[in-house]
């Protein structure tokens, strides 16, 4: 496998976002309805609330989305914030008023942050070849 670069990490943590939301939504167990369906007319439909569609996840995106939350373990906490909104695609201004700083330093730690996991995912392969031509 080709090494990794924080092109690839940040699309991998875009793409892990994306994945989350396209999960099933949670729900407390244990609570039900016992009153039955209520029949609406069409007209009585119109201004009621918009039912979103999601496909569910395949399960190797899921697997790519578990692999990804396991690598921000190797963050700390205010990097995997800033990770996380940028995989969200939050505007750099909402990550700014966040984080209290200008979006040039918001920028950098965000590439820090990136790299840094860059360097623990590719630190087995460089460790791999050190041992093979050593």
């Amino acid at each position: 496998m080709a090494e990794w670069t924080t092109e690839r990490v940040a699309e991998r943590f875009r793409e892990a976002a994306s994945t989350a939301h396209r999960l099933p939504p949670v729900r407390v167990q244990g609570y039900f309805n016992t009153w039955p369906a209520i029949k609406r007319m069409p007209w009585e439909n119109l201004g009621a609330e918009t039912v979103t569609y999601r496909f569910p996840p395949d399960p190797e995106a899921v697997e790519r989305m578990l692999e990804t939350m396991h690598w921000v373990s190797w963050l700390e906490l205010e990097q995997r914030h800033l990770v996380w909104m940028r995989a969200e695609r939050y505007p750099w201004k909402k990550i700014c008023c966040r984080f209290g700083c200008d979006r040039t330093t918001a920028w950098r730690r965000w590439e820090a942050a990136l790299a840094k996991i860059v360097a623990q995912l590719n630190e087995p392969a460089a460790s791999l070849r050190d041992r093979r031509c050593g």
